[in-house]
């Protein structure tokens, strides 16, 4: 597949993905939000060898959200009387890719330099770990343009720094910098800018090499913010079950014994 809004690659068990649109911050317009899914799908294929997938940003910038200017905005013209419907898109193309991201079979990690806004910013905090630049920074933009925080961003941010500062990130719309982000537990990795990709690739080595079951897991957690305790427990339970008919489980166990690193495959 030719992209002309990303550049990928696979190495190591590893998928690449970099949004390469530098010269609008890398913007979600429908077109780049195309090949991001078309790049997740093909990643996603058991053919490909992916085991993990990096995401990050070319440039200044990991994304400034949503291309207001070009082919992509959150309006599209209707024929209601009262105007066009800002949220169309997100119904047709945004919605239906973050649901995809957070189904995702195998572990992401986002890279995060410069700007993450709007629904870059929703787009950052779907990795499982975060990894973001001392120079990044978070932004909830909405409020500008008169409208309300798209993406997903209602949802997860509430649950990973709680209601005040959800509240305050969408109400104010002031920048949140990578170092707060930390303190808030907002990310996972706060690092110099000139090791963002490679403390990216490190951290996404440790998954792809690492059992089957982290796709399970990260499934796991993702799904236990709605979930009931009770229907928690059960969801581990069967987890629990096909993970330990796993090639991986029984490597696992061997290794344990022998008193050697496990050696896993992802089977």
């Amino acid at each position: 597949m030719a992209y002309t809004k990303l550049k990928t690659s696979v190495q190591d068990g590893i998928g690449l993905i970099t949004m390469a649109d530098p010269g609008t911050l890398n913007a979600a317009g429908l077109d780049l939000m195309d090949e991001l899914q078309q790049a997740f799908d093909a990643f996603a294929r058991k053919d490909s060898g992916v085991r993990c997938v990096v995401l990050t940003g070319e440039g200044r910038g990991f994304c400034s959200g949503a291309n207001l200017s070009g082919r992509g905005g959150p309006q599209a013209p209707a024929p209601d009387p009262e105007g066009p419907d800002a949220g169309a898109a997100l119904e047709s193309v945004y919605n239906p890719f973050m649901k995809s991201l957070r189904d995702y079979p195998v572990p992401i990690v986002t890279a995060i330099n410069g700007v993450a806004a709007g629904v870059g910013c929703s787009l950052a905090l779907m990795g499982d770990i975060i990894v973001a630049a001392e120079s990044a920074y978070f932004l909830q933009a909405f409020r500008r343009i008169g409208l309300v925080p798209d993406g997903g961003s209602t949802y997860l941010l509430p649950r990973l720094i709680g209601k005040a500062r959800a509240m305050e990130m969408a109400l104010l719309g002031e920048r949140l910098p990578a170092k707060t982000a930390l303190d808030w537990g907002l990310i996972n990795r706060c690092v110099a800018d000139d090791a963002l990709l490679a403390t990216a690739m490190e951290l996404a080595t440790a998954l792809a090499t690492g059992p089957w079951a982290l796709g399970s897991i990260r499934k796991l957690i993702w799904d236990s913010l709605d979930a009931e305790w009770s229907d928690q427990l059960h969801a581990e339970r069967m987890a629990q079950k096909h993970a330990g008919r796993t090639e991986d489980s029984r490597e696992g166990v061997l290794a344990f014994l022998q008193k050697r690193p496990a050696a896993f495959t992802g089977r």
